[in-house]
């Protein structure tokens, strides 16, 4: 049941705000005893779906910028790519924790800026479009690494320096995150690395939390978007570093054990 009432509460959010398919589901899945590469590919798949069944609302309201959602995706993709190379070669079944908890510290960092009016710059995505690929390639990277924050840190670079209102904001995160996880959906579905029972069990519980996420999101004032957005942003940010602050000392725990492990056999007569 576990999977099931997460996976409603991780879809509300997703619904509501565009953030939350990877930032908590792979910390989620990790906690749960699922190998890093598994729990990557069981996301991008969850958060895909996710993504398809909210992004219809969004579009119908005309709430999608599609330059912006285009000029995203172009450096994006060829990242998302890049990180799932990346994984494919150094994932560990324990995962990484200093990348997580980089992504943590990165998301939480960029969050906070919503709070900082004289940080935002709502005018530097029209005004400087042709840097927004260069931008979303590290997203993409980290994307396609570990499948978490990547939601979350394309709609605080659009919520901070574009000039589209919170509610555009999060139906073009919705269409960048869908594409995204489209294509790392492919891949992982490929090479095998998802888990069906956990996927299902999630999918139970987010197909409703994502369309009651899309039906209040209606109903919130545009500046009370932005605080809610920016809010369970930072909330992600410090999930994802408290995930990887307690994976790496459990990994340095099991490593010097085994170590004094060995020291006491080379001890014994």
């Amino acid at each position: 049941m576990i999977p099931v009432l997460f996976g409603f509460l991780i879809a509300l959010a997703v619904g509501l705000t565009g953030i939350g398919g990877g930032s908590f589901t792979v910390p989620l899945l990790l906690l749960l005893g699922m190998p890093a590469a598994e729990a990557v590919g069981t996301t991008f798949v969850f958060a895909g779906i996710l993504r398809l069944v909210a992004a219809p609302f969004y579009f119908a309201a005309k709430q999608m910028h599609f330059r912006y959602a285009w000029l995203l995706l172009r450096g994006a993709v060829p990242g998302l790519v890049l990180g799932m190379i990346a994984l494919k070669l150094l994932a560990t079944p324990q995962g990484n924790p200093a990348v997580v908890i980089v992504i943590g510290v990165m998301l939480t960092l960029s969050s906070t800026v919503t709070f900082i009016r004289r940080a935002q710059v709502p005018t530097f995505a029209r005004k400087n479009p042709r840097w927004l690929p260069w931008l979303a390639f590290p997203i993409g990277i980290e994307s396609g690494f570990s499948s978490a924050g990547a939601g979350a840190l394309g709609t605080m670079l659009l919520m901070n320096y574009s000039e589209i209102t919170p509610t555009e904001v999060v139906g073009t995160d919705l269409l960048f995150g869908l594409v995204l996880a489209i294509v790392g959906s492919a891949v992982h579905w490929t090479i095998g690395s998802i888990s069906t029972g956990i996927l299902l069990q999630l999918l139970l519980g987010g197909i409703p939390g994502v369309l009651l996420g899309c039906a209040l999101s209606t109903r919130v004032p545009a500046q009370k978007l932005k605080v809610v957005v920016a809010t369970v942003a930072i909330c992600a940010g410090l999930q994802l570093m408290w995930s990887g602050v307690r994976a790496y000392n459990a990994t340095h725990a099991a490593t010097a054990a085994r170590v004094l492990s060995e020291i006491a056999a080379h001890k014994r007569p």
